[in-house]
């Protein structure tokens, strides 16, 4: 059974940029640079049927121009018991049209609504036990983030591991954008 979900890649350069604030924040588990990515749909464990309606259908997707992708700055989730530190993306009009069509499509095959709300991020760790004092700390060690800018070439279609997130992915279909 496959895990899969949708996404927008994040490019080398980029990455390593991110990667810079990896570290100093006790019971983080850091995701490696090369598996940082932006979720636009989480499908979730498949059957093999279920996966091939989904590779077929996400050719169906309108043609698109290439997405400009601005990520500004670092956030957690979880409030008072953070669960993941991310980069937070600009939800732009192009971002947010393009994850909800990868929702409408995935509705179309049968897949249940996301039941999360959309908001666009890279994941850069996951938190087992951190104590809100410490990721406070951890963002006024940080000091000013610079905004990153990239251009994407594509939506992805990744399969992961059946584990607790993190990685490894791999890229099974890529759907170009332009």
């Amino acid at each position: 059974m496959p895990r899969l979900f949708t996404g927008i890649e994040i490019p080398a350069e980029i990455g390593q940029a991110l990667a810079a604030y990896r570290g100093g924040l006790p019971g983080a588990r850091w995701i490696d640079p090369e598996f940082y990515h932006i979720t636009l749909r989480f499908i979730g464990d498949i059957d093999e049927r279920t996966a091939r309606e989904v590779y077929a259908i996400l050719g169906e997707a309108r043609q698109r121009e290439p997405l400009k992708v601005t990520i500004e700055g670092l956030d957690t989730f979880g409030g008072g018991k953070p669960r993941a530190i991310f980069a937070r993306v600009t939800p732009t009009p192009e971002i947010v049209d393009l994850q909800a069509e990868q929702e409408r499509l995935m509705r179309r095959i049968g897949l249940p609504l996301e039941a999360r709300k959309f908001t666009p991020h890279v994941t850069l760790a996951r938190l087992r036990v951190a104590s809100p004092l410490d990721v406070a700390d951890y963002f006024v060690a940080r000091g000013h983030f610079p905004k990153l800018t990239f251009t994407a070439p594509r939506v992805a279609l990744f399969s992961a591991k059946d584990s607790v997130g993190g990685g490894p992915y791999i890229v099974e279909a890529a759907y170009p954008l332009g």
